[in-house]
């Protein structure tokens, strides 16, 4: 309870340092409007199904494209990690691509899929599966080297130790991994989708900037920050923290 009370009243602050600097006249109304003028417009696409609509085909595409990442990423870290030849070839590219910023990769998806649903989730793939991948390998490498000498001492080798043993100890770091390649891969999409036409939350916060409506704009700015603190509290966060007091890494009450 104290500490919800403390986020209410960051927020609270927050909303009212942006009331009194919207009041302050030092931009236009139009340029910088106030938090009522936002909620407006915010309720306003909500009531039309304007803001449900192009949020539900975001997460859609948000959906496929981020189970294609962990599906690609978690196996990726693991060769990583466990054989030298991806150790020593394939990790230099996995990283120099990492660096790579993911919007980079738009040009080459629009060749190669078009104008297509498959150029967006193509970038957000590239977004999130690398990033994946590094924190799978940081995951068991952290492991403690005595668990797998005891597995190995009890005989338990190939396949029953790397899905009895060594995922398992390292799933608390592979599930903060994904937590993060779920945020890269967030990110990603709202960039792939601001640059063409998609009939996602992009799409609202381009015609927004071509109405000069400017409480379009930050209204679904509001909403893209709403849906991925909540994806990231009521998913991921749960997840963890249930994970962390089932491996005995964090104080149960």
């Amino acid at each position: 309870m104290k500490h919800a009370a403390q986020k209410l009243l960051v927020v609270a602050l927050l909303l009212g340092l942006w009331e009194l600097v919207a009041r302050m006249g030092l931009w236009s109304p139009h340029l910088l409007p106030g938090p009522m003028t936002v909620a407006h417009s915010l309720a306003a696409m909500v009531a039309d199904g304007r803001l449900a609509g192009a949020a539900g085909r975001s997460l859609g595409r948000l959906g496929r494209a981020y189970l294609m990442s962990v599906a690609l990423g978690v196996p990726l870290g693991l060769l990583i990690s466990r054989i030298p030849f991806f150790r020593n070839a394939v990790k230099p590219v996995v990283m120099g691509l990492q660096a790579l910023p993911s919007i980079c990769w738009l040009p080459l998806a629009l060749l190669w899929f078009g104008l297509t649903d498959g150029a967006i989730l193509f970038v957000v793939v590239m977004g999130s599966v690398l990033g994946i991948a590094i924190a799978t390998e940081d995951s068991v490498n952290g492991v403690d080297p005595q668990l797998t000498r005891v597995a190995s001492t009890l005989g338990v080798r190939g396949l029953r130790f790397h899905f009895g043993v060594l995922l398992p100890a390292a799933l608390p770091g592979i599930v903060t991994g994904l937590k993060l390649g779920w945020s890269f891969a967030w990110r990603a999409l709202l960039a792939g989708e601001l640059l063409f036409v998609s009939g996602g939350l992009g799409q609202l916060l381009t015609v927004g900037r071509e109405l000069m409506d400017v409480p379009q704009v930050m209204a679904v700015m509001v909403a893209i920050v709403i849906i991925g603190t909540t994806v990231d509290r009521v998913l991921f966060q749960t997840v963890e923290a249930r994970l962390r007091r089932r491996w005995g890494l964090t104080a149960t009450a």
